[in-house]
């Protein structure tokens, strides 16, 4: 069953100035069990390292039988490890406070006595609004450079593809912005009687979120610097789940590490006398396994195996670290 030509060791090994990793994939297939184990065994490698999930409905404190809610914290007694339950509420608000100046500065300008405020639950009522501010956070954390390596456990593959796609969708709605807002200055002068340029704090600040955006979207399409891993079982939905999205990744330019099979049951564990049900599932499995090598070939970077027990804590992270970088 092992082809691999390059496992995920060789991979990171193949590539030393990484320093962001993703995992995704369809929900409950293991991204957080996946994202924990490679924080802690690049923490192991001597690496200051940052686990934070991007995911709007949380698990790394229950995987890490800690609570690392809205502030980093030391896990799996390696001093080197931290991980980050990212708390979108404050970011919210602030992005509220932000909408909330620029359209009440945008109303004076137009000479308008709307409410401000009737603006900004319309704007921040969006389902996406808190996907933004998840997005804020992120490009945060990767900002501050606080360090060496980052691992972000993300929302299922249609979220996240939403998420890291953020800077490019932004990138180009700004550029609409500020061709509107340039047009719009120049006609206003125009119609001044004054030749004094008055101060334009709705352009300055699109002009920063433009460079913002600008650089995130060179962070993440660095394949130097970034690699997104997706997690899939050896059943057919997570398979077909990636199938839909991997190409997706590429067209976006956000450099695609590798595949994850997670969940196998060993073959060399189930005897002859093993129940019917269990026999069914490792056919099954072995079915969809050719399938993956069919589609990912040399893609695959690691073969785990279902454990007898959950992933919780760190001594069962450890034991998937030598499973996840044999």
């Amino acid at each position: 069953m092992n082809r691999m030509t390059i496992s995920m060791r060789k991979f990171m090994e193949a590539h030393p100035s990484l320093k962001y990793i993703f995992f995704g994939g369809k929900g409950g297939v293991g991204k957080t069990v996946m994202a924990g184990t490679a924080a802690l065994w690049s923490a192991q490698q001597g690496k200051k390292t940052l686990l934070a999930s991007t995911n709007p409905v949380h698990s790394l404190s229950n995987l890490l039988e800690k609570d690392v809610f809205g502030k980093a914290a030391v896990v799996c007694d390696e001093e080197k490890c931290f991980a980050f339950e990212i708390d979108t509420k404050d970011t919210i608000e602030r992005s509220k406070q932000e909408i909330r100046e620029k359209i009440n500065w945008f109303l004076k300008f137009a000479d308008l006595t709307t409410k401000a405020d009737d603006f900004v639950e319309s704007a921040t009522m969006n389902p996406a609004f808190e996907e933004s501010a998840m997005f804020e956070n992120m490009t945060d954390l990767m900002f501050r450079d606080e360090y060496d390596f980052y691992v972000f456990d993300t929302a299922p593959t249609a979220n996240a593809r939403r998420l890291l796609g953020m800077s490019k969708v932004y990138s180009l709605w700004v550029d609409k912005m500020l061709k509107s807002r340039e047009e719009a200055r120049s006609l206003r002068e125009l119609l001044s009687f004054t030749k004094k340029k008055e101060e334009d704090p709705l352009l300055d600040y699109l002009l920063s979120f433009k460079d913002r955006m600008a650089k995130a979207q060179s962070l993440l399409t660095n394949d130097a610097l970034t690699a997104f891993f997706f997690v899939t079982l050896p059943e057919s939905l997570p398979i077909a789940v990636i199938t839909r999205f991997i190409n997706w990744f590429y067209e976006f330019g956000i450099p695609v590490g590798g595949v994850i099979v997670n969940g196998i049951i060993q073959k060399d564990q189930v005897g002859k006398d093993a129940p019917e049900f269990v026999r069914n599932r490792v056919a099954m499995q072995e079915e969809h396994m050719q399938e993956i090598w069919e589609i990912f070939n040399e893609r695959v970077r690691a073969l785990i195996p279902l454990f007898e027990t959950e992933v919780k804590g760190g001594k069962m992270l450890q034991r998937m670290v030598e499973h996840l970088f044999v």
